[in-house]
């Protein structure tokens, strides 16, 4: 009876999670199996997923189970995790954050592609949906995000802890506020050094999301991430343009061979509204980062506008997510929907009026 729940278990492997490459028990979804005669039982903790989530599991769990020899029937049994909501990755890690329930990378192969832009406009749009949302601004060597934020330095540590900055209803933690105007000329084991202290050392509190930007490539920021804790998935941000894609192609090969799960691609100044003529033009090329998307077999999940307000209000200290006027808000607005149905948080992104 033991080989034949192995053969059960080995079978459950190939049942992916829905729109991930990665499998069911990799994601710590399968409790255990049990053989009693030719009945298979299978643990499924699945019960926090949405419910179409989890019959597509389920179906397919017994689908793969009752192929293996000796198993004439399968009963499931659906639970919820014992600690805490999040569907994990598998990634060894040494230490996870207490209080925080999904970490997302935002990240891109190619710099000023706008994955900064893309990052801080997600997290506004996950906190004005009622989400407790933190934001790392993981890109040691060009550190943005205050400014893109209208935040300027850190509250006063507390108990030896680093407090987080806040705005938007966000909280924000990013090298910036060191206030040394000078470039970080470090090595990889000085970035790895800063990153756990960005994680650990700083009181994040209770947070649905992380949203992390790091920098672009896939160097030591990236490596030291995935290795300090689990990550729940990324998003790749490219232009149309074929040398940005390129890039792009790395980043996501780099981010499957850690282990972590691809959510989709973002494609940024996907195309430009001219106000004078009314027409669309599209500067860096044309249905690039959905070429990719379908050949990579992952979503498509925003083509963001070349838009000058969005510039400006980053430039201000103003998230273009929560600006009436920008026409790119709906689309942010939508990536954070997209990221939220993913990864099964219940909280529902509000319409853009």
């Amino acid at each position: 009876m033991d080989s034949t729940k192995d053969a059960v278990f080995r079978a459950l492997r190939t049942v992916n999670y829905p729109g991930f490459t990665r499998d069911i028990v990799s994601f710590g979804l399968v409790h255990g199996v049990l053989m009693e005669g030719t009945t298979a039982r299978i643990g499924l903790v699945t019960a926090h997923l949405p419910q179409e989530i989890q019959q597509e599991i389920a179906e397919e769990a017994t689908r793969v189970a009752l192929t293996v020899p000796g198993v004439a029937d399968v009963q499931l049994q659906i639970g919820k995790p014992l600690q805490s909501k999040k569907v994990r990755t598998g990634v060894p890690t040494p230490e996870e954050i207490p209080g925080i329930l999904h970490v997302v990378a935002v990240a891109s192969g190619k710099g000023g592609v706008g994955k900064s832009t893309v990052a801080v406009n997600l997290a506004a749009a996950l906190a004005k949906g009622g989400l407790r949302v933190g934001l790392l601004d993981a890109d040691i060597h060009g550190p943005n995000v205050p400014r893109m934020l209208g935040l300027k330095q850190l509250p006063p540590a507390e108990n030896g802890k680093i407090l987080p900055a806040e705005a938007y209803g966000i909280k924000v933690m990013s090298l910036a506020f060191a206030g040394d105007a000078a470039p970080a000329i470090w090595r990889g084991p000085m970035i790895d050094k800063a990153i756990q202290q960005f994680l650990h050392d700083v009181t994040w509190g209770e947070l649905d999301i992380l949203v992390v930007d790091l920098p672009p490539g896939t160097g030591d920021a990236q490596l030291s991430l995935t290795q300090r804790i689990p990550v729940d998935g990324a998003i790749i941000v490219s232009t149309p343009q074929l040398v940005a894609l390129d890039d792009a192609r790395k980043g996501i090969a780099m981010f499957q061979k850690v282990g972590v799960p691809m959510l989709g691609l973002v494609e940024n100044m996907s195309h430009f509204h001219c106000p004078d003529c009314g027409g669309v033009h599209y500067i860096f090329g044309q249905g690039g980062a959905t070429k990719l998307a379908t050949e990579l077999n992952l979503p498509l999940m925003a083509e963001i506008p070349l838009e000058p307000l969005v510039r400006e209000d980053s430039d201000s200290g103003l998230p273009a997510v929560l600006d009436p006027n920008s026409t790119s808000s709906r689309a942010f607005h939508g990536l954070a929907e997209a990221i939220s149905d993913r990864l099964g948080i219940c909280q529902a992104i509000p319409e853009v009026m």
